[in-house]
This record gives structure tokens, sequence and C-alpha cells, in this order.
């Protein structure tokens, strides 16, 4: 295993030399190339000031050069931030300043309108990828072309910080999640295990590389010598092609990218059949999908969990051993999980009750950059942390969650988790996707509300969707109302965003 992540690019080329590690929009890269052009970046980078400890972030969507720039930063013993797409220019200034980024590596689309606001934050150099260089930036392409290949590897503490990943802000102003170069191995590392995935693995991922879990596919396909087919975007019809064309072995996704492929009336046109493992993360998938995506991709489908604090992955299950449906899996090796009592996170509630899901161990953030207090509230004294997930655990060990936290609805008293819901109504025969909000109730509070995109040439009305659930939900959690909608709101990685489900609301 890797001691930090500035020894993947080198030892990969030592390793796997002119094996392709790396297919984007058709182009490939040898782990040999790999190695040389982070080489030539990390020298630009240090000619322009860049040394260990400072911080480096990193705005843009799936790209090669993405790829180097990551790397590129690790192996001079910066720290990289890799940050959403989706964030708009005043909450890149914000991040700037809070993390004391140094310099920005940027698409031309991301960094273009940063120039500008420059003197809003500590950053001394915006370099942009492409061609088309403008006035204010350096141009990427001119540090790989003007600087040499030649690069010591540079002695890296395992336990120093390499990340500062931030979370979505959803309360607040978002906070950076310290990370160290081991944490992101270990979990890289133990997720390749836990898969099985080895070298001879294809990977399709169109996940972001900025997200934790498109980081660790990414990582783990690098560390094994795989080739990693990576997409800038996620459309179904473009993926199944890229599925079948390179003969991909394992898919990583979303719940919601699995939905639209489903769905789509050219799904059987497609030879999937080298598709050995499906893994799904970010959001919990209901289990008639499951069910359904295992029946015609025809192999298994295994869940993850994970979050920005953990640098990747907390539970999954085994490739090879026993797995359930609407199961996040076991904790991951060397990390202990545990429900706790959401008012005491000192005790431990029974099997099957549900409460916090906590976690400790190796993988866990070093604390909030700059920020002790956050620390202090998310991490416990005994390095136990709260991911703010309702859960429960069986008697196998295996956990399910309930829901998040702040996504709970409370309705009369009672509390209603929009997971659980969506888990029913992704079993009526006409639905594709479906998100449940809450709407306001003067009498009881929060009601429940379903938002359905239909599959293609399927009908259903509102109230045949409302009787629908009443077969499998206790009457107050039957959503009030239901909407047929043409899409959801969702992250740069397909997660659907509960909490901007009401700009969908009919007027």
């Amino acid at each position: 295993m890797y001691e930090n992540l500035g020894q993947v690019m080198p030892r990969g080329a030592a390793k796997y030399g002119d094996r392709v590690a790396l297919d984007f929009h058709g182009e490939e890269f040898t782990y040999n190339r790999l190695d040389e052009l982070t080489a030539r970046l990390a020298n630009g980078l240090k000619g322009l000031g860049v040394s260990s400890g400072d911080r480096i972030t990193l705005y843009s969507p799936n790209r090669w050069e993405w790829i180097i720039s990551y790397y590129a930063v690790l192996r001079l013993g910066a720290v990289i931030n890799p940050i959403n797409v989706m964030l708009t220019p005043d909450e890149v200034v914000f991040v700037a300043n809070d993390c004391g980024a140094k310099v920005l590596l940027a698409s031309v689309d991301k960094g273009g309108p940063i120039i500008s606001r420059r003197a809003d934050t500590p950053l001394e150099h915006i370099v942009v990828f492409g061609d088309d260089t403008p006035c204010g930036a350096t141009s990427f392409d001119q540090l790989l072309d003007d600087n040499s290949a030649e690069l010591d590897e540079l002695e890296i503490e395992p336990m120093a910080t390499s990340t500062i990943g931030y979370t979505s802000g959803t309360t607040g102003h978002p906070k950076g999640a310290m990370l160290s170069h081991h944490g992101i191995v270990l979990n890289s590392a133990l997720t390749a295990n836990l898969h099985a995935r080895t070298g001879d693995d294809v990977c399709y991922s169109a996940l972001p590389c900025s997200h934790v879990y498109g980081n660790v596919v990414m990582n783990g396909v690098f560390f094994l010598g795989g080739r990693l087919i990576l997409n800038d975007r996620f459309d179904a019809v473009d993926t199944m092609g890229l599925i079948e064309k390179h003969r991909v072995t394992i898919f990583d996704g979303v719940p919601t990218m699995y939905f639209f492929m489903l769905a789509h009336p050219k799904f059987d046109s497609f030879d999937l059949s080298s598709l050995r493992l499906c893994a799904v993360g970010g959001q919990t998938m209901p289990e008639p999908k499951m069910a359904e995506a295992e029946e015609r991709l025809g192999c298994p489908l295994i869940e993850l969990w994970g979050m920005t604090e953990l640098g990747g992955l907390g539970t999954t299950f085994p490739a090879y051993g026993p797995y359930k449906h609407g199961s996040i899996g076991i904790e991951l090796p060397y990390v202990e999980c545990r429900i706790a009592d959401v008012d005491d996170a000192g005790t431990t509630v029974p099997t099957n009750e549900v409460g916090e899901l906590m976690v400790r161990g190796p993988v866990v953030m070093q604390g909030y950059f700059g920020n002790a207090e956050m620390t202090r509230e998310t991490i416990e004294p005994d390095g136990w942390l709260h991911t703010g997930d309702l859960a429960r655990m069986d008697a196998d060990g295996c956990i399910f969650i309930v829901d998040r936290k702040k996504d709970m609805i409370l309705t009369a008293g009672f509390n209603v988790y929009p997971a659980e819901i969506e888990r029913v109504l992704a079993g009526h025969p006409a639905v594709a996707l479906v998100a449940v909000g809450s709407i306001e109730d003067e009498m009881k509070g929060e009601l429940a509300k379903a938002y359905i995109v239909l599959k293609e040439g399927a009908t259903a009305t509102e109230d045949e969707i409302i009787e629908f659930c009443r077969n499998s939900l206790a009457a107050y959690k039957v959503p009030r109302q239901v909407q047929f909608v043409a899409g959801v709101p969702t992250t740069s990685s397909g997660k659907i965003m509960r909490r901007m489900l009401r700009t969908l609301d009919e007027t």
C-alpha cells in the first residue's frame, strides 16, 4: 500500500509502464504519460512558488487535466482542495479565503469568472486549462511545455494533511474537512479490496472526481494498475454505449444514474454483459430498483455509504460475500460503526432501533480547517464522528440508513422519513424516479409530498400513487400531494437535492 498520495504516479509508472490508465473522451493516457505530465505540472507549480503545505484549489468538471492537477499538487506535499463545480464565484471566493488557497487550478469556464475577484482572495495565481488563456491567468498547457519531467520523490508524512474537502454547506457556510494522506490511501485501498477490484478491471465513472465517491474510485483504479473510463457528465445512452465499447467490468454510480438507465427505451439494445459488479452510493437506493437493476444488468449491485468527513466510504459489502438490498453494508476493516441515541451520543441503542450513525477510525477527518468549534461539535472526545444520518443496525451488523436528520419530516409529532416513502414508490410500475419533500400544514406542521418522474410511455394519477402508498405505509406517512415532473434538482454527483424540491412546486 502507498504511504502517501504523492507516490501514486511515479510508482504506478514503475509498475505498470505503458499500460493504459485513463481514457477520457477517447484520448488514452498510459501510466508513464500520467507520471510525466504530473511531474511537469508539479515543477511548473513549484516555479510559481508552491511548496509543501500550501493549499491549492481545484475547480473543474472531470477532465484529464483535473487528474494531472490532483496528483501534481500532492507530489509537492501541498494540500489539494477539490471543489464542487456547482459552486458560484461568491462561494469559491469564500472557500479560497477560508482555506487560504495560494493557487486556483480550473477549467476556463470556471476559472475565468474568478480572475476579476482575485483581489478578494489570497490567490497568487489562477491557472486555467485549454488553449484560450484569458488575461490575468496562467496557461496550464504552457506550464506543461516549459517544465521538466524530472522530479524527485518527496518525503511526505502519512499523517500529513493531503486534502481539504468542503461540505455542501446546506446549513450556513461550508466547512473544510481535513483529510490525511493515510486516511485517503487507506479508504481507497479498502474500498478496492472489499469490491475485489484488480488491475484487470475496466472501471467506468461519470462521478465527479471532486466528490469523495468519485475520488476513491479514481484512486483505487490507479493503485492497482487498472483502466479508468472517465466521463465529464452522465447520459444514459452514452454510458451504456461506453460500457459496451470498452467492455467495462465495474460501474459506479448514484441511484439516479441507474434509474435513468433502467427507464431508457434503448436499454435492451446494449450489450452490458461485461459487467461483473455495480456499486451505488451517494443516497440510499430503493430495494425494488436494486432488484430490477441486478436482474437486467446481470451482476451484483452493492450499496455503499460515505461522506466528505471520511474521505470516502465508511461502509459497504464485500463483493464475494452475503449482502442485503436496502443496507449500506458493514463497516470497513479498521473502522468502527455504531448507532447512538440521538439525545445521548455516548449511549448505543439496541439492535434494530433507530439512532444516529457514528463512525470512528483512521479514515475520520482530522477536523474542520480553522474551525475548532465545529470540530468539537462533530467529533466526540473519544473519536466518534457524528454523521447526521439516522440509521439502524441489525443482528448481523448490517446498517440500514433511515434518512438524514435534516431531511426528516415532522407530521403531527410523528417522524416521517422521505427515504422510506421513496423506497415504496420506487416499486410502482410506472415510476422511473421519485423524490419526497415536505409541505407546510397548519394543523400537522409538515406533510410529505412526492415528486415523480414517470417511465417513458407510462401514465399514473395522483390518486393512484397515494393509494399505492396506503398499502405499505402508515396513514401519517402517506404523501398528501403528488406532482409529476420532468426531472428533479440534483447535485453535480447526481444526488437528489431534497431541499430544492420546492422550486418545482406548481403555482
